[in-house]
């Protein structure tokens, strides 16, 4: 009998892409000492290639007219903001990651999920980083008492598959992927390799049974997701908490979801209980707001389909260094390096020896261009000295050419402006044509960015 031989290849941790020797830089994703070892066992010459698959799945050939397309079930959790997010609950048979930060409630929510879940069937939950006792204290403390929720610790892949053909759960859990590994690979739990086949036994599993897996994966200190990019193109639903653990309100975001809207997010509160929605997140980004101090003015940003008030905050300080800082939260930073060039070359404003710093209030990361308006008129606000009016809302574009372009959702934003007592807005000309919003709030459309400044200091 011919001896299998061991083959080395080098891996990028971060695309999965392969190379015969060591890299200094990816060719793939362009990412710098990516590359690790990893050693696995090829059958020798003449010999058939062992599989590494532990579940089939697989269908008949047939024509998609034959095909009984059934009702298209969800189950809800009743948590709203999740079940929102994921397109009204969740779908039997589909792969949903989970990804965040240590300790930003993972596996909080997990339970949560699973506790509701319990209601439509079994749940079987494998934990890979904790003992049954400590995964037992955390249900406790968050309420969870249902009798058919099933707890494993494992990361075994082939025990894990046994455990789900005993107890033969609806739903199951797997907290983490990266600590899962298969047997039949010699490379680490959490390298690429590992994680690749680990998640694609886990898809078989979810399409062949009809299991609703979900699966926990760590970030990088770059904030991505650990493992290669390969997995996210896996699983149907990526999910994401966006925010740092030290935010007592956490951010849910979909980056992807196959059965569902996407950038949908939802909002939650961490307490001694666990985690509890917030069913009206402007209330709470606007509940500290300061008063009587330039800088400071209220947008509408819509994540999703929700439109959501925000604080933009913006301070200008004279600068002690050759080149002036320029540091901002929340929002992308390039757009307010062209922001600040826009303001100084059409509406001549002196910022090049200003340090201009630029925040989001309460965490949130805004990443559509409707920020533009609100983020040039608190800059102005705060280099100028003069105060934004209380109860104005701003949103809109802003070009190079010093422009105010139109902005999707106007009418909804305008809406829930009024619902929390603005008066005021000002918005993209563009926007007033065939503008369905009846409501009561003043609106001015504002063809440049100058002339919103104009309407602001004026106010």
């Amino acid at each position: 009998m011919k001896n299998k031989k061991t083959k080395v290849t080098y891996l990028c941790q971060q695309c999965g892409y392969e190379a015969a020797q060591w890299l200094g830089k990816c060719p793939s994703c362009g990412a710098w000492n990516s590359f690790t070892e990893e050693k696995f066992s090829a059958p020798a010459k003449g010999q058939a290639v062992a599989s590494r698959q532990l579940t089939g799945f697989s269908s008949e050939v047939v024509k998609l007219k034959d095909i009984a397309s059934g009702d298209f079930k969800r189950y809800a959790t009743n948590i709203k903001e999740f079940d929102n997010m994921i397109g009204g609950g969740v779908v039997p048979g589909s792969l949903i990651l989970l990804g965040g930060a240590p300790g930003i409630g993972k596996s909080t929510l997990m339970l949560h999920v699973a506790n509701a879940l319990s209601s439509s069937g079994t749940v079987l939950y494998i934990s890979g980083e904790e003992s049954l006792a400590q995964v037992k204290a955390r249900a406790e403390r968050l309420n969870v008492k249902k009798d058919n929720i099933f707890l494993a610790s494992e990361t075994n892949l082939q025990n894990i598959v046994d455990a789900i053909n005993k107890i033969e759960p609806k739903f199951l859990v797997v907290d983490s992927i990266q600590t899962t590994y298969h047997p039949e690979l010699s490379s680490a739990p959490g390298t690429v390799g590992q994680v690749r086949e680990t998640a694609a036994e886990f898809l078989r599993i979810a399409k062949s049974k009809n299991i609703t897996v979900f699966l926990l994966g760590h970030v990088t200190k770059e904030g991505d997701l650990a493992g290669p990019r390969v997995l996210e193109h896996i699983v149907d639903t990526v999910l994401y908490f966006e925010n740092e653990r030290q935010h007592t309100y956490r951010i849910l975001r979909s980056y992807k979801n196959r059965f569902g809207p996407t950038s949908e997010i939802g909002i939650f509160e961490m307490g001694q209980t666990g985690l509890s929605e917030v069913s009206n997140p402007s209330l709470i980004f606007l509940g500290e707001r300061a008063s009587g101090v330039p800088g400071n003015i209220v947008t509408v940003s819509v994540e999703g389909t929700r439109p959501i008030l925000l604080e933009v905050q913006a301070l200008s300080a004279r600068t002690n260094f050759q080149i002036p800082r320029r540091m901002v939260a929340g929002y992308d930073t390039n757009r307010i390096t062209i922001l600040i060039a826009v303001l100084e070359n059409r509406l001549n404003l002196p910022l090049e020896m200003q340090d201009i710093f630029v925040n989001v209030a309460g965490g949130v990361k805004i990443k559509e261009t409707s920020l533009d308006l609100a983020a040039a008129g608190a800059i102005v606000s705060a280099h100028a000295g003069f105060i934004c009016p209380k109860d104005l809302v701003a949103f809109g574009e802003v070009g190079l050419a010093g422009e105010v372009r139109s902005v999707a959702f106007c009418a909804e934003r305008l809406a829930e402006a009024e619902k929390l007592g603005f008066k005021k807005a000002i918005v993209p000309k563009g926007n007033l044509k065939n503008l369905s919003y009846k409501g009561k709030i003043e609106i001015f459309g504002a063809d440049s960015a100058d002339a919103a400044i104009k309407f602001l200091r004026n106010q």
